[in-house]
C-alpha cells in the first residue's frame, strides 16, 4: 500500500478515485465517507454538468474531465491512486472505456458500479432500438412523446419535426431542439401514480427513453405500462471487458474492505 509520500505500509488508507454522476455514486461516497479516514482517501470526481454539486463529509471534491486516458492515467499516478471505480451512468460508454483503459495501463484495481438494466414485464410494449435516432425514427408521424432522454443526446429529434415532444429538464435549455416541442422545468415524478398525471395531462402518445436500470427513473416505465402507451426503450451499451462489476453499492464497499 502506497502512503502520502510514496512509501509503502501496510496501516496506509487506501486511495480511492471515485467516477460518479448517478444517484448510485452518491450513496457510494456516502457510504464510503461514513468509514474510518485511517482505511480510505476518497476523492468523487464529478464531469461538472450540475451546477451545484453536493458531496458527504469525509469526502474530496473534484470538478471537470481529465482529458481523455492519458489525463486520467496521469492522474492515478500523480494521486498515488490505489483504486478506481466507475459509478457512471450506464450510458456513458466514453467514460467507462477511459476508466478501464487508464486502470489497465496503471495497474491498479477497476470496479464498476453497474446497476441492473430493466426487463419488460407483462402489459410493457417496447421496442428495444440501438441508439436515439433510431428511437426517434421509430416513432409514428405526428407523435407526441415523452422525450426522457439528456440535453446532450436531444439532436435527432430535429430529424422529425412532424413529432410534438415534450422533454422534462431540471435546467432550461440553452438552444431551441425541435420547434414544436414542449419543455417542462421539473425534476422525476416519485411514484407511477404520478407519472401516470403527468402523461395523461400533456397527452403523451408514446414514451421515448434509455434502459438506464435503477429505481430512481422506473417511474415513467410503469406509467407507460398502467397507460397501455408504446416505449422506445434504447438499450445499453456493453459493459468494458475489464475490472470487476457489481450492481449495489454495499458489494463495492465489501470489496473494497476485502481487498
Amino acid at each position: 500500500m502506497r502512503t502520502l509520500d510514496g512509501e509503502t505500509g501496510r496501516d496506509a488508507p487506501k486511495r480511492v478515485l471515485l467516477l460518479g454522476g448517478t444517484a448510485e455514486a452518491n450513496a457510494l461516497a456516502k457510504a464510503l465517507g461514513d468509514l474510518p479516514a485511517s482505511q480510505l482517501r476518497v476523492c468523487l470526481s464529478l464531469a461538472g454538468r450540475t451546477r451545484h454539486p453536493s458531496c458527504p463529509p469525509g469526502i474530496e471534491l473534484r470538478i471537470g474531465g481529465f482529458g481523455g486516458v492519458d489525463g486520467l492515467l496521469a492522474h492515478l499516478i500523480e494521486q498515488r491512486i490505489d483504486h478506481l471505480i466507475d459509478a457512471t451512468h450506464p450510458f456513458a460508454k466514453q467514460m467507462a472505456a477511459h476508466a478501464a483503459a487508464a486502470a489497465s495501463r496503471a495497474e491498479i484495481p477497476l470496479l464498476k458500479l453497474l446497476r441492473q438494466a430493466w426487463a419488460p414485464m407483462p402489459g410493457d410494449q417496447w421496442t428495444v432500438v440501438e441508439d436515439e435516432t433510431a428511437a426517434i425514427s421509430a416513432l409514428p408521424f405526428a407523435a407526441r412523446p415523452f422525450v426522457a432522454l439528456g440535453r446532450q443526446h436531444l439532436s435527432p429529434l430535429a430529424l422529425r419535426p412532424d413529432l410534438r415532444p415534450v422533454l422534462r429538464m431540471i435546467e432550461p435549455l440553452e438552444t431551441r431542439v425541435h420547434p414544436k416541442a414542449e419543455v417542462i422545468l421539473a425534476g422525476s415524478s416519485r411514484t407511477p401514480g404520478e407519472e401516470t398525471a403527468v402523461f395523461r395531462r400533456l397527452g403523451i402518445t408514446h414514451l421515448v427513453c434509455r434502459n438506464a436500470g435503477g429505481l430512481a427513473s422506473y417511474p415513467k416505465v410503469e406509467a407507460a405500462r398502467q397507460l397501455g402507451l408504446p416505449v422506445m426503450m434504447i438499450s445499453r451499451p456493453p459493459a468494458p471487458g475489464l475490472g470487476i462489476i457489481k450492481a449495489h453499492v454495499s458489494e463495492i464497499v465489501a470489496h473494497l474492505m476485502s481487498a
